[in-house]
């Protein structure tokens, strides 16, 4: 499974995308490909997003942890790595 969650797609990469995924919501990019094509696609977003798409990619894996998480652009959130576990960063704030 491939998850993209975008902040500005350029119209063809966004038209490109719309063949290999659903978009829920604006932005949110969903597909259930293989790991074969899910590689030749984030290849293909590397190659085509500038860092102001602001791209978080997350990729299913057969093993450990089972996900990778990839960016293209500086995330909203920070990220940090713990034991091999990628994870996002979230701050607590008062209700």
């Amino acid at each position: 499974m491939l998850v993209v969650i975008a902040n500005d797609l350029p119209p063809a990469v966004r038209g490109r995308m719309k063949l290999w995924f659903v978009e829920p919501r604006p932005n949110v990019f969903v597909s259930g490909i293989k790991d074969s094509v899910a590689i030749t696609v984030v290849d293909y977003l590397y190659k085509h997003c500038p860092p102001e798409s602001g791209l978080v990619i997350f990729r299913s894996l057969p093993h450990p942890p089972g996900y990778e998480i990839r960016t293209i652009g500086p995330p909203r959130k920070p990220m940090t790595t713990l034991s091999g576990l990628q994870l996002v960063i979230e701050t607590l704030t008062q209700a």
